[in-house]
């Protein structure tokens, strides 16, 4: 049983998202679309709508957003590096996430853990600071 050009060319966003390797289950994937963190050209989607070459997603994996243009549909998982050649990130989302993972560390290094908690006097400092 062939499938024709059209048929082939109709893939969930879902199915998309997981051949594509951004989420590792289409549970996950739907989750993601359904909670709002994907939007598909500019808006909020739904998990059944069908992806098309040329529209940009916008999406939250991990603590990045990326912004992707799609350049070709599957709706098979495949390696890593054909996962890739799906989609291409623009380059204003490229700066953001490198500018975001630089803030990151700077703000891990500038702002340790303390070693304690406080303990009631310092809290009652710490309030009286905040003007609680």
């Amino acid at each position: 049983m062939s499938q024709t050009q059209s048929e082939k060319s109709v893939i969930r966003l879902d199915k998309w998202l997981w051949a594509a390797r951004f989420y590792k289950t289409r549970a996950i994937a739907k989750d993601m679309i359904n909670g709002g963190k994907v939007h598909y050209n500019g808006q909020r989607t739904k998990s059944s709508k069908n992806a098309e070459v040329g529209a940009t997603i916008r999406l939250r994996q991990g603590n990045d957003d990326k912004e992707i243009i799609v350049l070709q549909l599957s709706g098979h998982r495949q390696s890593a590096n054909v996962a890739q050649t799906l989609y291409q990130e623009t380059p204003e989302s490229i700066n953001k996430r490198i500018i975001n993972v630089e803030a990151r560390r700077l703000n891990i290094l500038n702002n340790p853990s303390p070693d304690h908690k406080p303990d009631k006097k310092q809290r009652r400092q710490i309030m009286r600071l905040k003007d609680y």
